[in-house]
Protein backbone atom coordinates (compact mmCIF):
# COMPACT_ATOMS: atom_id res chain seq x y z
CA UNK A 1 0.00 0.00 0.00
CA UNK A 2 1.31 3.28 -1.01
CA UNK A 3 0.55 5.81 1.32
CA UNK A 4 1.55 9.02 -0.62
CA UNK A 5 -1.36 8.43 -3.03
CA UNK A 6 -3.88 8.16 -0.69
CA UNK A 7 -6.05 11.35 1.49
CA UNK A 8 -8.74 12.04 3.27
CA UNK A 9 -11.06 15.10 2.93
CA UNK A 10 -11.84 17.56 5.60
CA UNK A 11 -15.17 18.92 5.23
CA UNK A 12 -15.30 22.30 7.71
CA UNK A 13 -19.02 22.86 8.64
CA UNK A 14 -20.74 26.40 8.55
CA UNK A 15 -23.32 28.55 6.77
CA UNK A 16 -24.30 31.61 4.61
CA UNK A 17 -25.56 33.09 7.63
CA UNK A 18 -22.41 34.64 9.24
CA UNK A 19 -21.31 36.52 5.77
CA UNK A 20 -18.56 36.71 3.58
CA UNK A 21 -16.05 37.83 5.84
CA UNK A 22 -16.48 35.46 8.43
CA UNK A 23 -16.62 32.39 6.18
CA UNK A 24 -12.88 34.02 4.52
CA UNK A 25 -11.65 33.14 8.10
CA UNK A 26 -13.26 29.95 8.64
CA UNK A 27 -11.69 29.10 4.82
CA UNK A 28 -8.51 29.80 5.47
CA UNK A 29 -8.51 28.72 8.92
CA UNK A 30 -9.93 25.17 7.96
CA UNK A 31 -6.61 24.80 4.90
CA UNK A 32 -4.56 26.20 7.50
CA UNK A 33 -5.20 23.34 10.03
CA UNK A 34 -5.39 20.26 7.20
CA UNK A 35 -1.95 21.61 6.39
CA UNK A 36 -0.33 21.28 9.59
CA UNK A 37 -2.28 17.94 10.19
CA UNK A 38 -1.19 16.67 7.37
CA UNK A 39 2.75 17.27 8.40
CA UNK A 40 2.19 15.81 12.01
CA UNK A 41 4.27 12.15 12.72
CA UNK A 42 0.94 10.89 13.56
CA UNK A 43 -0.45 11.23 10.64
CA UNK A 44 -0.38 8.51 7.76
CA UNK A 45 -1.89 10.33 4.98
CA UNK A 46 -2.42 13.47 3.57
CA UNK A 47 -5.95 15.40 5.30
CA UNK A 48 -7.12 17.68 1.96
CA UNK A 49 -8.78 20.68 2.71
CA UNK A 50 -11.75 20.34 0.58
CA UNK A 51 -14.29 23.65 1.37
CA UNK A 52 -16.36 25.12 3.69
CA UNK A 53 -19.53 23.77 3.67
CA UNK A 54 -22.70 25.63 3.85
CA UNK A 55 -25.62 24.25 1.58
CA UNK A 56 -26.98 20.57 1.60
CA UNK A 57 -26.01 20.29 -2.33
CA UNK A 58 -22.75 21.63 -1.91
CA UNK A 59 -22.32 18.59 1.17
CA UNK A 60 -24.22 16.17 -1.27
CA UNK A 61 -21.86 16.86 -4.09
CA UNK A 62 -18.34 17.23 -2.21
CA UNK A 63 -19.24 13.06 -0.61
CA UNK A 64 -20.14 12.39 -4.20
CA UNK A 65 -17.06 13.03 -5.58
CA UNK A 66 -15.76 11.09 -2.40
CA UNK A 67 -17.24 8.42 -2.82
CA UNK A 68 -15.69 7.71 -6.85
CA UNK A 69 -12.40 8.71 -6.16
CA UNK A 70 -9.58 6.30 -6.13
CA UNK A 71 -7.06 8.05 -3.51
CA UNK A 72 -10.00 8.91 -1.07
CA UNK A 73 -9.66 7.25 1.99
CA UNK A 74 -12.69 8.66 4.51
CA UNK A 75 -13.79 11.65 5.50
CA UNK A 76 -13.33 14.22 7.83
CA UNK A 77 -15.82 16.16 9.27
CA UNK A 78 -15.59 19.42 11.85
CA UNK A 79 -17.96 22.70 12.26
CA UNK A 80 -16.23 25.47 13.02
CA UNK A 81 -19.18 27.50 13.65
CA UNK A 82 -23.08 26.48 13.35
CA UNK A 83 -23.33 24.19 10.05
CA UNK A 84 -27.77 23.55 10.15
CA UNK A 85 -27.50 19.21 10.66
CA UNK A 86 -30.62 19.07 8.12
CA UNK A 87 -28.19 19.75 5.34
CA UNK A 88 -25.89 17.19 6.17
CA UNK A 89 -28.52 14.58 5.43
CA UNK A 90 -28.65 13.47 2.50
CA UNK A 91 -24.87 13.85 2.13
CA UNK A 92 -24.25 11.64 5.24
CA UNK A 93 -26.76 8.88 3.68
CA UNK A 94 -24.75 8.75 0.47
CA UNK A 95 -21.73 8.35 2.12
CA UNK A 96 -19.63 5.10 0.89
CA UNK A 97 -16.27 5.90 2.73
CA UNK A 98 -15.30 5.70 6.25
CA UNK A 99 -16.45 8.81 8.24
CA UNK A 100 -15.06 10.31 11.30
CA UNK A 101 -16.09 13.28 12.93
CA UNK A 102 -13.20 15.50 14.85
CA UNK A 103 -14.73 17.64 17.69
CA UNK A 104 -12.01 20.31 18.29
CA UNK A 105 -11.70 24.23 17.54
CA UNK A 106 -8.97 26.54 15.98
CA UNK A 107 -8.21 28.64 18.55
CA UNK A 108 -6.48 26.85 21.85
CA UNK A 109 -7.87 29.16 24.62
CA UNK A 110 -10.45 31.69 25.25
CA UNK A 111 -9.02 35.40 24.55
CA UNK A 112 -10.85 36.44 28.21
CA UNK A 113 -9.22 40.21 27.73
CA UNK A 114 -10.32 40.50 24.26
CA UNK A 115 -13.44 37.96 23.90
CA UNK A 116 -16.43 40.08 22.18
CA UNK A 117 -19.74 39.00 20.39
CA UNK A 118 -17.52 39.07 17.00
CA UNK A 119 -15.24 36.30 18.24
CA UNK A 120 -18.38 34.16 19.78
CA UNK A 121 -20.28 34.09 16.31
CA UNK A 122 -16.57 33.21 14.75
CA UNK A 123 -15.81 30.70 17.17
CA UNK A 124 -19.02 27.96 17.61
CA UNK A 125 -17.13 24.91 17.46
CA UNK A 126 -18.76 23.72 20.70
CA UNK A 127 -22.08 24.82 19.87
CA UNK A 128 -21.42 23.26 15.75
CA UNK A 129 -19.98 19.68 16.98
CA UNK A 130 -23.14 19.26 18.84
CA UNK A 131 -25.45 19.48 16.01
CA UNK A 132 -23.32 17.87 13.36
CA UNK A 133 -23.33 14.79 16.30
CA UNK A 134 -26.99 14.47 16.61
CA UNK A 135 -27.30 13.88 12.75
CA UNK A 136 -24.75 11.58 12.53
CA UNK A 137 -27.00 9.77 16.16
CA UNK A 138 -30.28 10.08 14.38
CA UNK A 139 -28.72 8.14 10.97
CA UNK A 140 -27.37 6.04 13.11
CA UNK A 141 -24.16 6.66 11.04
CA UNK A 142 -21.12 4.29 11.61
CA UNK A 143 -18.58 6.96 13.12
CA UNK A 144 -15.49 7.65 14.51
CA UNK A 145 -15.85 10.80 17.05
CA UNK A 146 -12.05 12.11 18.28
CA UNK A 147 -12.59 15.02 20.76
CA UNK A 148 -9.44 17.22 21.63
CA UNK A 149 -7.00 20.34 20.41
CA UNK A 150 -6.02 19.56 16.75
CA UNK A 151 -2.54 20.27 17.58
CA UNK A 152 -2.15 18.05 20.42
CA UNK A 153 -0.80 14.46 20.24
CA UNK A 154 -3.04 12.61 21.45
CA UNK A 155 -6.03 13.11 19.16
CA UNK A 156 -3.83 13.08 15.75
CA UNK A 157 -2.68 9.57 17.35
CA UNK A 158 -6.10 8.76 17.38
CA UNK A 159 -6.86 10.30 14.06
CA UNK A 160 -4.27 8.76 12.44
CA UNK A 161 -4.72 5.45 13.78
CA UNK A 162 -8.51 5.85 12.62
CA UNK A 163 -6.85 6.60 8.91
CA UNK A 164 -4.77 3.27 9.20
CA UNK A 165 -8.07 1.66 9.87
CA UNK A 166 -9.50 3.45 6.76
CA UNK A 167 -6.70 2.42 4.61
CA UNK A 168 -7.84 -1.65 6.14
CA UNK A 169 -11.09 -0.59 4.72
CA UNK A 170 -9.81 0.41 1.34
CA UNK A 171 -7.65 -2.91 1.36
CA UNK A 172 -10.27 -5.02 2.22
CA UNK A 173 -12.47 -3.58 -0.19
CA UNK A 174 -9.93 -4.42 -3.50
CA UNK A 175 -8.63 -8.03 -1.85
CA UNK A 176 -8.16 -11.03 -4.00
CA UNK A 177 -7.46 -14.10 -1.86
CA UNK A 178 -6.14 -17.19 -3.74
CA UNK A 179 -6.94 -20.90 -2.24
CA UNK A 180 -4.89 -23.23 -3.29
CA UNK A 181 -6.92 -26.57 -3.06
CA UNK A 182 -9.60 -26.61 -0.48
CA UNK A 183 -10.02 -26.76 3.34
CA UNK A 184 -8.37 -29.08 5.39
CA UNK A 185 -10.45 -31.88 6.09
CA UNK A 186 -13.42 -32.13 8.94
CA UNK A 187 -12.15 -28.50 10.26
CA UNK A 188 -14.76 -26.06 11.54
CA UNK A 189 -12.97 -22.87 11.56
CA UNK A 190 -12.01 -22.61 8.12
CA UNK A 191 -14.98 -22.76 6.59
CA UNK A 192 -17.15 -19.77 6.18
CA UNK A 193 -19.52 -18.31 3.88
CA UNK A 194 -17.67 -16.41 0.77
CA UNK A 195 -20.32 -14.57 -0.39
CA UNK A 196 -21.51 -12.71 2.52
CA UNK A 197 -17.66 -12.18 3.00
CA UNK A 198 -17.35 -10.24 0.05
CA UNK A 199 -20.30 -8.69 0.66
CA UNK A 200 -19.19 -7.49 4.12
CA UNK A 201 -15.71 -6.83 3.41
CA UNK A 202 -15.15 -6.72 -0.34
CA UNK A 203 -12.71 -10.04 -0.27
CA UNK A 204 -13.03 -11.86 -3.53
CA UNK A 205 -12.17 -15.39 -2.40
CA UNK A 206 -11.57 -18.36 -5.27
CA UNK A 207 -9.67 -21.71 -5.69
CA UNK A 208 -6.95 -22.65 -7.98
CA UNK A 209 -6.30 -26.04 -8.56
CA UNK A 210 -2.04 -26.89 -6.95
CA UNK A 211 -1.75 -28.01 -10.63
CA UNK A 212 -1.92 -23.71 -11.41
CA UNK A 213 0.91 -23.93 -9.33
CA UNK A 214 2.77 -26.58 -10.46
CA UNK A 215 3.19 -25.42 -14.23
CA UNK A 216 4.37 -22.35 -12.84
CA UNK A 217 7.11 -23.97 -11.31
CA UNK A 218 8.02 -25.68 -14.53
CA UNK A 219 8.49 -22.29 -15.93
CA UNK A 220 11.16 -20.79 -13.29
CA UNK A 221 14.66 -20.31 -14.78
CA UNK A 222 17.68 -21.69 -12.83
CA UNK A 223 19.21 -18.40 -13.11
CA UNK A 224 15.80 -17.08 -11.65
CA UNK A 225 16.30 -19.64 -8.60
CA UNK A 226 20.24 -18.18 -8.28
CA UNK A 227 19.01 -14.68 -8.23
CA UNK A 228 16.32 -15.70 -5.07
CA UNK A 229 18.85 -17.80 -3.14
CA UNK A 230 21.70 -14.14 -3.45
CA UNK A 231 19.04 -12.65 -1.37
CA UNK A 232 17.96 -15.66 0.79
CA UNK A 233 21.99 -15.27 1.94
CA UNK A 234 21.94 -11.80 2.24
CA UNK A 235 18.90 -11.68 4.59
CA UNK A 236 19.12 -14.83 6.24
CA UNK A 237 21.66 -17.34 7.94
CA UNK A 238 21.71 -20.29 5.59
CA UNK A 239 21.90 -23.72 7.93
CA UNK A 240 21.44 -26.29 6.00
CA UNK A 241 23.88 -28.10 3.35
CA UNK A 242 20.50 -29.17 1.69
CA UNK A 243 20.57 -26.38 -0.88
CA UNK A 244 18.59 -28.26 -3.01
CA UNK A 245 15.74 -28.22 -0.82
CA UNK A 246 16.09 -24.60 -0.31
CA UNK A 247 16.19 -23.82 -4.07
CA UNK A 248 12.81 -25.59 -4.17
CA UNK A 249 11.45 -23.09 -2.08
CA UNK A 250 12.96 -20.41 -4.01
CA UNK A 251 11.68 -21.66 -6.98
CA UNK A 252 8.08 -21.74 -5.04
CA UNK A 253 8.18 -18.44 -4.20
CA UNK A 254 9.14 -17.38 -7.72
CA UNK A 255 6.00 -19.01 -9.12
CA UNK A 256 3.71 -17.93 -6.19
CA UNK A 257 4.89 -14.17 -6.81
CA UNK A 258 4.04 -14.41 -10.92
CA UNK A 259 1.00 -16.03 -10.60
CA UNK A 260 -0.02 -13.76 -7.46
CA UNK A 261 1.03 -10.38 -10.08
CA UNK A 262 -0.90 -11.86 -12.93
CA UNK A 263 -3.61 -12.82 -10.69
CA UNK A 264 -3.76 -9.67 -8.69
CA UNK A 265 -4.15 -11.69 -5.49
CA UNK A 266 -3.11 -10.69 -2.25
CA UNK A 267 -3.92 -13.37 0.18
CA UNK A 268 -3.53 -17.04 -0.35
CA UNK A 269 -4.08 -20.62 1.70
CA UNK A 270 -3.02 -23.68 1.42
CA UNK A 271 -3.27 -26.64 2.72
CA UNK A 272 -0.91 -29.92 3.37
CA UNK A 273 -3.71 -32.41 2.60
CA UNK A 274 -3.04 -31.29 -1.25
CA UNK A 275 -0.01 -30.84 -2.66
CA UNK A 276 -0.63 -32.96 -5.57
CA UNK A 277 2.67 -32.83 -7.68
CA UNK A 278 4.83 -31.00 -5.54
CA UNK A 279 7.79 -31.88 -3.56
CA UNK A 280 7.47 -29.88 -0.46
CA UNK A 281 4.72 -27.68 1.14
CA UNK A 282 5.56 -23.90 0.86
CA UNK A 283 7.66 -22.92 3.87
CA UNK A 284 10.51 -20.54 3.05
CA UNK A 285 8.47 -19.53 0.10
CA UNK A 286 5.60 -18.93 2.50
CA UNK A 287 7.44 -16.75 5.21
CA UNK A 288 9.03 -14.57 2.43
CA UNK A 289 5.81 -13.69 0.75
CA UNK A 290 4.37 -12.40 4.21
CA UNK A 291 7.31 -10.50 4.60
CA UNK A 292 6.55 -8.76 1.50
CA UNK A 293 3.09 -7.97 2.47
CA UNK A 294 1.17 -10.96 1.60
CA UNK A 295 -1.71 -12.64 3.93
CA UNK A 296 -1.46 -16.24 4.64
CA UNK A 297 -3.37 -18.89 7.03
CA UNK A 298 -2.75 -22.85 6.82
CA UNK A 299 -5.41 -25.39 5.97
CA UNK A 300 -7.34 -23.57 3.50
CA UNK A 301 -8.15 -20.86 6.02
CA UNK A 302 -8.98 -17.77 3.75
CA UNK A 303 -10.23 -15.28 6.36
CA UNK A 304 -7.11 -14.83 8.44
CA UNK A 305 -5.41 -15.14 5.32
CA UNK A 306 -7.32 -12.21 4.25
CA UNK A 307 -7.10 -10.58 7.92
CA UNK A 308 -3.35 -11.09 8.19
CA UNK A 309 -2.94 -9.30 4.56
CA UNK A 310 -5.78 -6.57 6.04
CA UNK A 311 -3.50 -5.70 8.69
CA UNK A 312 -0.47 -6.09 7.06
CA UNK A 313 -1.88 -2.56 4.75
CA UNK A 314 -2.88 -0.64 7.25
CA UNK A 315 -0.18 -1.04 10.03
CA UNK A 316 2.67 -0.40 6.54
CA UNK A 317 5.87 1.41 7.14
CA UNK A 318 4.87 0.94 11.32
CA UNK A 319 7.74 -1.93 11.81
CA UNK A 320 6.60 -3.38 14.50
CA UNK A 321 5.79 -6.48 12.43
CA UNK A 322 2.23 -8.81 11.79
CA UNK A 323 1.88 -12.43 11.25
CA UNK A 324 -0.17 -16.05 10.86
CA UNK A 325 -0.05 -17.67 13.87
CA UNK A 326 -1.52 -20.52 16.29
CA UNK A 327 -1.57 -21.42 19.42
CA UNK A 328 0.26 -24.81 20.03
CA UNK A 329 1.11 -25.49 23.76
CA UNK A 330 0.58 -23.85 27.07
CA UNK A 331 3.36 -23.64 30.11
CA UNK A 332 1.59 -24.51 33.05
CA UNK A 333 4.14 -23.81 35.50
CA UNK A 334 2.32 -22.03 38.41
CA UNK A 335 3.37 -18.48 38.39
CA UNK A 336 5.40 -18.56 35.42
CA UNK A 337 2.14 -19.98 32.78
CA UNK A 338 2.65 -18.75 29.11
CA UNK A 339 1.46 -19.20 25.74
CA UNK A 340 4.14 -20.72 23.00
CA UNK A 341 2.66 -19.54 19.82
CA UNK A 342 3.84 -21.47 16.19
CA UNK A 343 3.27 -23.29 13.29
CA UNK A 344 4.48 -25.87 11.44
CA UNK A 345 6.44 -24.03 8.83
CA UNK A 346 4.37 -20.27 7.87
CA UNK A 347 5.26 -17.71 10.73
CA UNK A 348 6.64 -14.23 9.26
CA UNK A 349 9.66 -13.14 9.59
CA UNK A 350 8.60 -9.49 10.11
CA UNK A 351 8.43 -10.23 13.85
CA UNK A 352 11.94 -11.79 14.21
CA UNK A 353 13.85 -11.27 17.12
CA UNK A 354 17.85 -11.32 15.34
CA UNK A 355 18.53 -12.62 12.40
CA UNK A 356 16.50 -15.63 11.03
CA UNK A 357 18.57 -18.95 9.62
CA UNK A 358 17.25 -21.22 7.07
CA UNK A 359 16.96 -24.82 7.98
CA UNK A 360 15.69 -27.67 6.53
CA UNK A 361 14.01 -30.02 8.79
CA UNK A 362 11.37 -33.23 8.01
CA UNK A 363 7.79 -32.01 8.88
CA UNK A 364 6.69 -35.68 9.65
CA UNK A 365 3.31 -34.43 8.11
CA UNK A 366 2.08 -33.88 4.56
CA UNK A 367 3.80 -36.87 2.89
CA UNK A 368 6.28 -34.94 1.23
CA UNK A 369 9.87 -34.24 1.26
CA UNK A 370 11.31 -32.01 4.50
CA UNK A 371 10.75 -28.17 3.50
CA UNK A 372 13.34 -25.74 4.22
CA UNK A 373 12.37 -22.85 6.39
CA UNK A 374 13.11 -19.85 8.78
CA UNK A 375 13.54 -20.51 12.34
CA UNK A 376 13.67 -17.57 14.63
CA UNK A 377 12.13 -16.28 17.83
CA UNK A 378 9.47 -13.87 18.35
CA UNK A 379 10.54 -10.54 19.74
CA UNK A 380 8.72 -8.96 23.14
CA UNK A 381 6.68 -6.52 23.75
CA UNK A 382 3.03 -5.55 23.79
CA UNK A 383 0.84 -6.87 20.77
CA UNK A 384 -2.30 -8.35 20.03
CA UNK A 385 -4.08 -11.62 18.57
CA UNK A 386 -7.14 -11.80 16.62
CA UNK A 387 -9.68 -14.16 14.49
CA UNK A 388 -12.62 -13.73 12.30
CA UNK A 389 -14.98 -16.51 13.04
CA UNK A 390 -18.12 -16.84 10.87
CA UNK A 391 -21.08 -17.72 13.21
CA UNK A 392 -23.27 -17.85 10.95
CA UNK A 393 -25.21 -15.25 10.22
CA UNK A 394 -22.87 -12.55 10.94
CA UNK A 395 -19.03 -12.50 11.88
CA UNK A 396 -17.20 -11.72 14.83
CA UNK A 397 -13.69 -10.33 15.18
CA UNK A 398 -12.13 -11.45 18.26
CA UNK A 399 -8.99 -9.89 19.82
CA UNK A 400 -6.84 -10.03 22.47
CA UNK A 401 -4.41 -8.07 24.59
CA UNK A 402 -0.84 -10.11 24.82
CA UNK A 403 2.32 -9.23 26.06
CA UNK A 404 5.10 -10.79 24.33
CA UNK A 405 8.13 -12.31 26.17
CA UNK A 406 11.70 -13.80 25.71
CA UNK A 407 11.53 -17.59 25.79
CA UNK A 408 12.22 -18.91 29.78
CA UNK A 409 14.71 -21.27 27.97
CA UNK A 410 15.97 -22.43 24.46
CA UNK A 411 14.44 -24.96 22.66
CA UNK A 412 17.28 -26.28 20.31
CA UNK A 413 15.36 -29.52 18.95
CA UNK A 414 11.91 -27.21 17.77
CA UNK A 415 12.81 -26.90 13.89
CA UNK A 416 9.71 -23.97 13.30
CA UNK A 417 9.92 -20.24 14.04
CA UNK A 418 7.55 -19.23 17.50
CA UNK A 419 6.76 -16.59 19.45
CA UNK A 420 6.13 -17.00 23.52
CA UNK A 421 2.91 -14.66 25.16
CA UNK A 422 1.26 -14.49 28.17
CA UNK A 423 -2.66 -13.44 27.24
CA UNK A 424 -4.15 -10.96 29.81
CA UNK A 425 -4.88 -11.03 32.90
CA UNK A 426 -3.15 -14.32 32.77
CA UNK A 427 -2.93 -17.36 30.94
CA UNK A 428 -6.23 -19.76 32.52
CA UNK A 429 -8.69 -16.34 32.04
CA UNK A 430 -7.01 -15.93 28.71
CA UNK A 431 -7.70 -19.23 27.46
CA UNK A 432 -11.35 -19.23 28.87
CA UNK A 433 -12.22 -16.51 27.46
CA UNK A 434 -10.72 -17.01 23.89
CA UNK A 435 -13.02 -20.43 23.61
CA UNK A 436 -15.93 -18.77 25.35
CA UNK A 437 -15.97 -15.95 22.30
CA UNK A 438 -15.72 -18.85 20.06
CA UNK A 439 -12.20 -17.62 18.86
CA UNK A 440 -10.27 -20.35 16.61
CA UNK A 441 -6.99 -21.85 16.95
CA UNK A 442 -5.71 -19.76 13.98
CA UNK A 443 -4.79 -16.14 14.69
CA UNK A 444 -3.10 -12.92 13.49
CA UNK A 445 -0.59 -11.73 15.82
CA UNK A 446 0.31 -7.76 15.62
CA UNK A 447 2.97 -5.71 17.27
CA UNK A 448 1.71 -2.53 15.27
CA UNK A 449 -2.23 -2.61 14.92
CA UNK A 450 -3.78 -1.72 18.54
CA UNK A 451 -7.37 -2.85 19.40
CA UNK A 452 -8.88 0.35 18.59
CA UNK A 453 -7.67 0.37 15.18
CA UNK A 454 -9.21 -2.83 14.95
CA UNK A 455 -12.13 -2.06 16.72
CA UNK A 456 -12.33 1.06 13.92
CA UNK A 457 -11.79 -0.84 11.00
CA UNK A 458 -14.51 -3.61 12.19
CA UNK A 459 -17.47 -1.13 12.93
CA UNK A 460 -16.42 0.78 8.87
CA UNK A 461 -17.49 -3.22 7.91
CA UNK A 462 -20.37 -3.28 10.48
CA UNK A 463 -19.38 -6.55 12.25
CA UNK A 464 -19.30 -7.58 15.36
CA UNK A 465 -15.99 -7.05 17.74
CA UNK A 466 -14.86 -8.47 20.89
CA UNK A 467 -12.14 -7.44 22.71
CA UNK A 468 -11.01 -9.44 25.41
CA UNK A 469 -8.64 -7.20 28.53
CA UNK A 470 -6.99 -7.34 31.25
CA UNK A 471 -10.32 -6.60 32.66
CA UNK A 472 -12.85 -8.74 31.12
CA UNK A 473 -14.07 -11.82 33.43
CA UNK A 474 -15.88 -14.84 32.47
CA UNK A 475 -19.00 -13.00 34.25
CA UNK A 476 -18.82 -9.97 31.80
CA UNK A 477 -17.86 -11.62 28.83
CA UNK A 478 -20.71 -13.95 28.86
CA UNK A 479 -23.55 -11.37 29.78
CA UNK A 480 -21.76 -9.33 26.49
CA UNK A 481 -22.05 -12.20 24.65
CA UNK A 482 -26.12 -12.83 25.05
CA UNK A 483 -26.55 -8.97 24.64
CA UNK A 484 -24.67 -9.13 21.12
CA UNK A 485 -26.69 -12.03 20.24
CA UNK A 486 -29.73 -10.26 20.90
CA UNK A 487 -28.46 -7.13 19.37
CA UNK A 488 -27.11 -8.64 16.16
CA UNK A 489 -30.49 -10.99 15.80
CA UNK A 490 -32.38 -7.35 15.73
CA UNK A 491 -30.30 -5.94 13.40
CA UNK A 492 -30.36 -9.11 10.73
Amino acid sequence: MDFSNLEFWFLVGSQDLYGSEVLETVTRRGAEMAERISASEHIPCRLVFKGTMRSADEIARVIKDANYSDSCCGVVAWCHTFSPSKMWIEGLRLLQKPYCHFATQYNRRIPYDEIDMDFMNLNQAAHGDREHGFIGARLRLGRKVIAGYWQDEAPLRELGAWMRAAVGYKASRELRVMRFGDNMREVAVTEGDKVEAQIKFGWQVNTWPVGYLVEELGKVSEADVDGKMAQYREKYELASDNLDAVRYQARLEIAMRRIFAREGIGAFSNTFQDLYGMRQLPGLATQELMAGGYGFAAEGDWKTAALAAVVKQMTCGMGGGTTFIEDYTYNMEEGNEYSLGAHMLEVCPSIADGRPKIAVHPLSIGDREPPARLIFEGKAGDAIVMTLIDLGGRFRLIIQDIVCIKPPHAMPKLPVARVTWKPLPDLATGVKLWIMAGGGHHSVLTYDATAEMMKDWARMHDIEVVHLTKDTTAETLEQQLFLNDLAWKLKG
